[in-house]
């Protein structure tokens, strides 16, 4: 055979050869498509677009507890990290529906985020969609469930709060009615009788008043507040209270702009705070009301010359019944409602309060409220001094 027939052969052979390597190839291509097209299978049609309009966080998750698809919210409350659903108690959940075929649903309460700084509840219920999929619906319930906490504690306190003043009421007419004879004691007991009665109003119109703040909205209701015209009201109110102390009040300070929001709930702010202070200010001293623009801020401040608030102290005074001194505080007719009014009214107000004090020097008690936008096109404010008068002092006092 000649070598340029080998040559032919040889070269026909290799042309073989590259063909049934190319087959193989493809072949091997589509058994990988066909492979893959098992392994990684598509969400139902419809389904994505009928998870974004229910409005809940959502993940869902294949045969192997891999994260398929997740809603933004997901993420937000810290269910899903990557690929990965966070939480074993999520996942025995979405276990127990593979494994029986039923849908699950429980209320459980969850670390949030990755530095796990908080939690969060949430109404859970885990549903088949599909053979290979799991899909995990959750609903925050966490506002609802404080706001249920925070309603039976305050239904608890003041069942507790109303109790002690009833309780000595009725005692104290039993007193009186047995010394009827003792004018003397008749006299002391009437006493007592008469400071646990205004007690016991103080009380109830507390309590009526936080619960007619928590009805209003603010946003809806609201109008143009001249806060001269507010803080010297609340200033004219705390008066009297103020004059059986022998305590004169300082004011000072005036602001060219409104605030938006509800006059009645800022004088109550404000008159919350002066009486306060006058209540646990000393005899012959002095409390300081100052009004005036800072930092952008509507800014009204209230100085007493009382014993003091420790540091400590100072995070819980505007919780509703806390008392630094409980005992001072059923000597003076304290309610331990009146700072938290003043916090929730500012809350209402999208303002803030805050506290300074040292024990033996007295506290300064500040509010800050956002001026209005746009003030001109509501009635200007009042000029300081355009109602009654008051006594004036340097601002801030």
């Amino acid at each position: 055979m000649s070598e340029t027939t080998i040559a032919l052969l040889a070269g026909f052979i290799g042309f073989l050869l590259g063909i049934s390597g190319l087959i193989a190839v493809r072949a091997s291509q589509r058994r990988r498509h066909s492979f893959a097209d098992v392994q990684e299978p598509t969400l139902p049609e419809g389904t994505a677009e009928i998870l974004a309009a229910l409005g809940l966080a959502y993940v869902v998750v294949d045969g192997v507890d891999g994260v398929v698809k997740a809603s933004p919210a997901a993420y937000a409350y810290g269910l899903v990290r990557g690929h990965t659903v966070v939480h074993d108690e999520l996942l025995e959940l979405v276990r127990s529906t593979r494994r029986n075929g039923i849908v699950e649903e429980k209320r459980l309460e969850l670390s949030r985020g990755q530095l796990q700084r908080g939690s969060i509840v949430l109404d859970v219920r885990v549903v088949t969609i599909a053979d290979e999929y799991i899909l995990l619906l959750a609903d925050d319930q966490t506002e609802i469930v404080r706001a249920q906490s925070i309603r039976n504690d305050f239904v608890a306190n003041v069942s507790h709060e109303l109790k002690t003043p009833v309780g000595a009421i009725s005692l104290l007419s039993e007193a009186i009615e047995d010394a009827a004879a003792d004018q003397e004691a008749v006299r002391h007991f009437a006493a007592s009788l008469h400071r646990e009665s205004a007690r016991l109003s103080a009380l109830v119109q507390d309590i009526i008043e936080l619960s007619r703040l928590q009805g209003t909205d603010v946003v809806a209701e609201g109008t143009a507040v001249d806060m001269n015209r507010a803080v010297h009201e609340a200033v004219d109110r705390s008066r009297l209270a103020a004059e059986s102390k022998n305590i004169s009040i300082k004011f000072g300070g005036s602001v060219r702009t409104p605030v938006f929001g509800d006059p009645d709930m800022l004088v109550t702010a404000v008159r919350n705070l002066i009486d306060n202070a006058v209540r646990y200010s000393p005899e012959d001293t002095r409390v300081g009301v100052g009004l005036r623009e800072r930092g952008g801020m509507v800014q009204v401040t209230v100085t007493d010359q009382g014993p003091g608030i420790s540091e400590a102290e100072q995070d819980r005074i505007f919780e509703r019944f806390y008392r630094v001194d409980s005992a001072r505080s059923r000597q003076t007719g304290g309610t331990g409602l009146g700072l938290s009014i003043v916090k929730h009214v500012m809350a209402q107000h999208g303002g803030e309060v805050s506290v300074w004090s040292q024990p033996g020097r007295g506290s300064t008690f500040t509010l800050l409220l956002p001026p209005m936008d746009d003030p001109e096109e509501h009635q200007d404010p009042v000029p300081a001094g355009g109602g009654r008068r008051t006594e004036r002092a340097e601002e801030g006092a």
